[in-house]
């Protein structure tokens, strides 16, 4: 079945389904199969220093199929953005997805090397802000999402069509969806692409270790909560090093006790060592949907498939 909108022309790709580019999950290898299932594959540069990200680039590049397309994912937070940027730049990456930060700064910047530019936000505030900034489109992720999101903590069933009616780019859905019956409903809602993380961590090509998997799948439900939002909200599953910041909260622990708790390296510590008791394991609510690890290809079909199916049986309904 063909399929054309604005969001797989803008992106060049076949499905509307872009998989996220999540710290110490989204490598070259997860990046090239998702684009060569026909969906937009993301290299996640927020855990990589500027050498590792031109290497997974051009590992990537490497292993794609005619036609294919990835994309980088850069946290505008992130400290070594201008090199991170300037290699983006040097090495023609052709879509970038830019995260936790003023979109403002740098879409100028990328656009004027050629380069499409998409900003994620959790509000319609920043929606607009991203618009006013120049992108050429926006995902809208949801209170549901793993790793870091929105203070405002507006659920993705009420956050799309929100931004919907707000701005009027090209709209992806992201937060809690996995299957194709979730991506449906976030059409529905407004959006014309599907942002998926957390389905996409627990695939084969996944770089996030196997430990981390496993507890990821064995969640229950209610097994994640958004915690650190004073300092930088980020949904974690329930753990030992959680119940230590669960704990400082709770005492009213400032934002710099805060921070000396983090440290350094806690997400590389959990996702991608496989430390489940220090490490900072981070992952979506629908975690507890998800039952196995599939390669990437597998999921991207599974996702397309269910979703025609839901749209003929919705189509089927009485009316």
């Amino acid at each position: 079945m063909s399929f054309s909108n604005r969001i797989t022309q803008l992106l060049g790709i076949r499905y509307p389904i872009i998989q996220a580019g999540m710290v110490w999950c989204s490598g070259w290898r997860l990046a090239s199969a998702v684009a060569n299932a026909g969906g937009l594959g993301i290299i996640g540069a927020g855990s990589m220093y500027p050498g590792v990200l031109r290497e997974h680039i051009r590992k990537c590049r490497a292993a794609l199929q005619p036609g294919a397309k990835f994309a980088v994912n850069v946290p505008l937070l992130y400290p070594d953005i201008d090199q991170h940027m300037a290699i983006i730049k040097e090495e023609k990456v052709p879509i970038v997805f830019t995260s936790a930060g003023n979109p403002a700064t740098w879409t100028a910047y990328l656009k004027e090397a050629g380069i499409c530019v998409v900003h994620v936000v959790s509000s319609v505030k920043f929606a607009r802000k991203a618009e006013q900034a120049g992108v050429d489109a926006v995902v809208a992720e949801g209170f549901e999402a793993g790793g870091h999101n929105g203070r405002e903590e507006t659920t993705t069933m009420c956050l799309i069509p929100m931004v919907r009616q707000a701005v009027s780019l090209p709209l992806i859905a992201a937060g809690g969806i996995a299957t194709g019956a979730a991506m449906l409903a976030a059409f529905a809602l407004g959006a014309e692409g599907v942002q998926i993380g957390t389905r996409f961590a627990l695939s084969e090509e996944s770089s996030a270790h196997p430990a981390f998997k496993a507890r990821a799948l064995a969640l229950p439900e209610g097994g994640t909560e958004l915690v650190l939002k004073q300092l930088a909200p980020v949904r974690l599953i329930k753990n030992e090093f959680y119940q230590q910041v669960k704990q400082a909260e709770l005492q009213g622990a400032s934002i710099e006790e805060l921070r000396n708790l983090l440290g350094r390296g806690r997400a590389k510590k959990g996702i991608f060592e496989g430390d489940m008791a220090e490490g900072e394991l981070e992952i979506g609510q629908v975690a507890s949907l998800v039952t196995n690890i599939l390669p990437a290809a597998q999921i991207v079909e599974q996702i397309w498939q269910e979703f025609q199916q839901e749209l003929a049986r919705l189509r089927d309904l009485p009316v």
